[in-house]
């Protein structure tokens, strides 16, 4: 695939800062955040961020490991937002490539997002390697998560078809969707977070070996049962429907539908609701699953008491993409656009579909010739064959050493 050059990571941010000693109050509220072996924290001050300045910090310490200074040479900004600013930047002592994520820290908090980071470890989640705190003149607190930097977002890769005037090869859809909801299984089961906001912006491609890595995890939340959470949430052309509806108890199937948003992007080359408002955005999903019923209207948030919509029928699947489209892809994105919550397909379900029965086959070919058993992001671990038993599917696996599939039978 010839993605375009250049950066496109939406996960980290540098700080450029010379090192200097913390303050002690300072240092007192970087010492609200815990820390651990991997994951060490430390802090740092110094002035504003500016590219081409260095930052330093320390790292190790856990376990008997001695400390060492770890120095980052800050490149470029690659991202910026109400949430703080994203650098790329090179480590000086092995010269790898990462990015680091800034982000203000209330002192009174512990950062959920560096929390939710430390309990994940997935091939298709953006891996923390550490993180420091840093001030600034204004003794203001940042956060510096420093993760791997990966070269492409899924935005920029649909982006550069789009310039092109060309579809995305359907085997391309395929391999990352699958790699999209193999990392949502992932997160959604071990962890047991909620992204809540699952776009082509927070999904990671290298374009190399076209693996799929889930990044940003800023408004993601652990979420527990009975417990409110907040509705305005999620980037709106991928927003649940019973967000829209002001649901404050919902579940990780919300990230079902945005992923179910991204897969339908990918097949028509362009957002399948894109509404200009949150009432907008409603309208543009009822034009595609017509009016909701009183029943699934009371799924989505039964709190909600007003029924007053135009009657309005759904329109078929099968011609809102084009007519050589797979049958397969056009079920896969009607099971997971559900008005619904708990009629959308699970992640892991979503793995098993037909759809991505292609990638299963031994011989299966990129349009480069590459033989798609080699990917590793297509390597699944005995643990995610745990959970195929757990939700009683029969699994026929491949020899160990070559487990880079499973071929799910109902």
């Amino acid at each position: 695939m010839a993605a375009p050059p250049g950066g496109a990571h939406a996960a980290g941010a540098a700080d450029p800062m010379q090192v200097d000693q913390p303050r002690p109050a300072a240092a007192a509220a970087a010492a609200t955040a815990p820390a651990d072996a991997k994951h060490a924290s430390s802090m740092i001050e110094g002035g504003d961020p500016v590219t081409g300045h260095i930052i330093s910090t320390m790292i190790g310490g856990k376990n008997g490991e001695l400390k060492r200074t770890i120095s980052y040479m800050a490149e470029r900004v690659v991202g910026t937002g109400s949430f703080g600013i994203v650098f790329q930047a090179k480590c000086l002592e092995t010269g790898e490539t990462v990015a680091i994520k800034k982000v203000l820290q209330d002192k009174r908090y512990k950062n959920r997002e560096l929390q939710i980071m430390r309990s994940m470890d997935h091939c298709n989640v953006v891996s923390l390697k550490h993180c420091f705190f840093s001030t600034t003149s204004r003794d203001e607190l940042f956060l510096n998560l420093v993760m791997e930097f990966v070269p492409e977002s899924l935005y920029r890769v649909l982006k550069h078809y789009s310039n092109m005037n060309q579809r995305m090869p359907l085997i391309y859809v395929k391999l990352y969707t699958y790699q999209i909801f193999r990392g949502l299984a992932y997160i959604h089961t071990v962890p047991g977070v909620c992204h809540r906001d699952v776009k082509p912006q927070n999904l990671l491609v290298d374009p190399l070996t076209h693996q799929v890595k889930i990044c940003d995890f800023g408004s993601a939340k652990m979420l527990v049962k009975g417990e409110a959470n907040i509705s305005y949430i999620c980037s709106r052309y991928y927003r649940a429907p019973e967000l829209i509806f002001g649901a404050t108890e919902y579940t990780t199937s919300i990230d079902i539908w945005s992923a179910g948003c991204v897969l339908a992007e990918l097949l028509l080359g362009q957002p399948l609701v894109p509404g200009e408002s949150a009432v907008d955005q409603l309208v543009e999903i009822i034009k595609v699953l017509g009016t909701p019923t009183r029943e699934e209207i009371r799924c989505m948030n039964p709190n909600y008491t007003e029924f007053r919509f135009p009657q309005i029928k759904a329109h078929p699947w099968h011609k809102i993409f084009h007519k050589r489209m797979p049958p397969e892809a056009i079920d896969l994105a009607s099971r997971l656009l559900q008005y619904s919550p708990n009629l959308r397909c699970t992640a892991l379900e979503a793995c098993t579909h037909p759809f991505f029965d292609e990638l299963r086959e031994p011989h299966a070919r990129l349009p480069n010739g590459g033989i798609l058993g080699s990917l590793k992001s297509l390597q699944l671990d005995h643990r995610e064959a745990v959970w195929c038993f757990t939700l009683r599917f029969r699994c026929f696996f491949v020899p160990k050493g070559n487990l880079h599939v499973l071929t799910f039978k109902m």
